[in-house]
């Protein structure tokens, strides 16, 4: 691929709710540009975004794929992002580096979950944005609708710019809006000019005075105009709509038919005449020698820096880091800094990415996507610099992953090849945390849900050739005491020569510090128990509270005090001291009415008005303690509530049934609280049975 310079570059990331078209789009797309030779499909398994296996297997996009497609002298690069919520941190780093996004919406499905997600994606960053509405060719979709559902959710700012012709249930061209003619396609795969049909006018008087009412917005000549009834000339509406695209003021609706790769000529003249190139985007960073400010702006002019923004690690085409060159021209055998791990980096060659393959190019200029390989240390999200001008810039914004499993290797001798390939697919999709559960001898990987960590165990069966199991993870239960008991144990051993002797007499009661596990006291008088055994009696104190007596958890709040004893000159030890100690400590707990706590979390629900109800609940079912409703985005409300969290289990699977996958949750530790007892009692069976 030949270089671009900044002018002729655009970035722009493809969101929309999963199914609605986004691979397929991009494959009428790259087959118009003369990159492939037919278009493949999603049903056949042979696109060119969707390579993976397990990709083509479930037929949804699990990963962001960079598309570079050369039309009309200027480089576009899509970036194919999945549309369900399972695999949202590709679609965030996707817009992390892109300049505009268009949002693809199926015209038979309509506005769904992921369409509103991709809207506040882009509303967050304040990214340029246009609708693409797929599926013009079938007789059930509805451009009519949509147009009208963007409209009650997003208001005047929506803005339709072309609108289908359908004659005896085909789809045969178009209306131009802006220009007020309709285009029909010939057999040549061209377009010819016509009038607009009469059964079209009604539909044109709609949409026109939606598009002109958005043009008003732009200005208030423009405004005072439109209410004066004036006319606008076509060169006065495109010159607005290009300031009301690149400032969020004005959304395109446009619309065609992906399999007919019908509709793509304009909207590719579209992405180049109104989204932004990168040198009219404002990008900054921190100048890490000063802490002022550094604009790069994408200006070639400026020392070279870059933001990689994605990992690919994968065993057959190596590691690669996706970068955007934010500021300067990058060149092969550069040696760029890197401030986050204070090691510089020789870039070697640069390549584009173009799905699964990549293609060497001697230069990458400011604002264009590349790639580079088998850095040392540079991992997603950091930046690249020149050591003399050190910049660091704004890590993109990854969302937390909630739900996790415990998991283990199917096969002996398998853990260090699932750890070492946990660790490349963590690097690859920044949703996926190991996190070690050392207090109740776990292993837990976390992700978006239940199906995200489905996907990767079957990644590691199938890529990586190892088998993980995942099961319900043991979830973090404590032991105390409510009472106070006074108790002793004499350990007495012979067994020739030297024996063991060791008595201790404590008393166990309630602490009153449930954030520490025990305290130590000693009141013993007349050297009853000689000073040089406490350490032991503290460490046998140490050992009992790791593996509580009730349901071997760990011990919280406690208060153990040594208060007399007797030892013997000759058998005495710190091992019997320590042995007497566990034993007293064991028959002590269980007379102090041992109880089992639970971990309590403080869970936020973001729910759109219409399913509360159902999500409250449900809720209710699990236990959890509603505190509150907060009013939030337009037609949302957060519910805050306490809840258990051996509740949350598979949570996340009834919350996208019940809200149709609108609904996103998060939480936080709050606290312990007693368990209730026939929650206890199950949990001490379980542990019983399993010993």
């Amino acid at each position: 691929m030949k270089v671009f310079t900044t002018d002729k570059i655009r970035n722009v990331a493809l969101l929309g709710h999963g199914g609605s078209g986004k691979t397929s789009l991009v494959e009428a797309i790259v087959y118009l540009a003369g990159k492939t030779t037919r278009m493949g499909t999603v049903e056949a398994g042979n696109t060119l975004s969707d390579f993976e296996k397990e990709e083509i297997k479930r037929r949804i996009s699990l990963k962001t794929t960079v598309i570079p497609v050369e039309w009309d002298d200027h480089k576009i690069n899509l970036l194919d992002t999945p549309g369900f919520h399972d695999y949202i941190g590709e679609a965030e780093e996707a817009v992390s580096v892109a300049d505009a996004a268009i949002i693809v919406v199926s015209g038979k499905a309509g506005v769904e979950a992921g369409t509103m997600r991709a809207w506040d994606m882009c509303e967050k960053r304040n990214l340029p944005r246009m609708f693409f509405v797929t599926d013009m060719d079938d007789d059930k979709a509805s451009f009519k609708n949509i147009v009208q559902q963007l409209q009650d959710l997003y208001g005047k700012s929506i803005a339709p710019f072309h609108f289908p012709l359908r004659e005896n249930e085909q789809f045969v061209g178009y209306v131009n809006v802006i220009q007020q003619k309709a285009k029909r396609w010939n057999a040549n795969g061209t377009v010819d000019k016509t009038d607009v049909p009469d059964y079209s006018q009604e539909n044109l008087s709609l949409y026109r005075d939606a598009l002109l009412e958005a043009v008003a917005e732009t200005s208030e000549e423009f405004m005072e105009r439109f209410f004066e009834g004036d006319e606008f000339s076509e060169d006065e509406i495109r010159s607005a709509l290009r300031v009301g695209v690149s400032d969020c003021s004005v959304v395109p609706v446009l619309m065609g038919a992906n399999n007919l790769a019908r509709g793509m000529y304009t909207l590719m003249a579209d992405i180049i005449k109104y989204f932004p190139s990168p040198d009219n985007c404002k990008c900054a960073g921190i100048n890490t020698t000063n802490n002022e400010v550094f604009e790069a702006d994408y200006d070639f002019s400026k020392p070279k820096s870059a933001y990689i923004f994605k990992t690919i690690a994968d065993p057959y085409i190596g590691k690669y880091s996706l970068i955007k060159v934010n500021s300067g021209v990058l060149k092969p055998d550069d040696v760029l800094f890197n401030y986050h791990r204070d090691a510089e980096e020789r870039l070697g060659k640069l390549y584009v990415i173009c799905a699964n393959k990549v293609e060497e190019v001697k230069e990458l200029h400011a604002g264009d996507i590349g790639a580079l390989a088998k850095l040392s240390v540079s991992q997603t999200t950091d930046t690249l610099s020149t050591r003399k001008n050190p910049v660091t810039y704004l890590r993109a914004n990854i969302s937390k992953p909630y739900v996790y499993r415990k998991y283990s290797a199917k096969n002996k001798g398998d853990e260090d090849k699932i750890s070492q390939a946990l660790a490349k697919i963590a690097a690859e999709d920044l949703t996926i945390k190991i996190v070690n559960d050392g207090d109740n001898a776990q292993t837990l990987i976390y992700g978006i849900s239940a199906q995200h960590l489905e996907v990767v165990q079957n990644i590691l069966a199938e890529k990586y050739k190892v088998d993980m199991v995942l099961e319900r993870p043991k979830i973090a239960f404590k032991e105390t005491i409510r009472k106070k008991s006074d108790t002793e144990y004499k350990y007495k051993k012979q067994s020739g020569g030297h024996g063991q002797y060791g008595h201790v007499k404590v008393i166990i009661e309630p602490s009153g510090d449930m954030e520490t596990p025990y305290i130590f006291e000693q009141t013993v008088v007349g050297g009853a128990v000689p000073k040089n055994y406490f350490p032991a009696v503290e460490k046998g104190i140490i050992e009992s509270v790791k593996c509580g007596p009730l349901a071997h958890y760990p011990v919280t709040g406690v208060k153990v005090t040594l208060y007399d004893g007797s030892y013997h000159s000759v058998d005495s030890s710190e091992l019997a001291f320590k042995v007497a100690t566990e034993q007293a400590f064991k028959k002590g707990f269980m007379d102090a009415s041992p109880v089992l706590l639970e971990p309590i979390a403080n869970l936020k629900v973001l729910v759109q008005d219409q399913y509360t109800g159902d999500v409250m609940g449900d809720l209710n079912r699990r236990r959890a303690r509603v505190l509150g409703m907060n009013p939030a985005a337009s037609g949302y409300t957060e519910v805050v509530a306490d809840i258990p969290y051996i509740e949350l289990y598979e949570y996340d699977t009834k919350l996208y049934s019940i809200t149709r996958g609108s609904g996103v949750f998060s939480y936080e530790f709050a606290r312990y609280e007693q368990a209730p007892e026939e929650v206890a009692q199950k949990e001490i069976d379980k542990i019983k049975e399993e010993n």
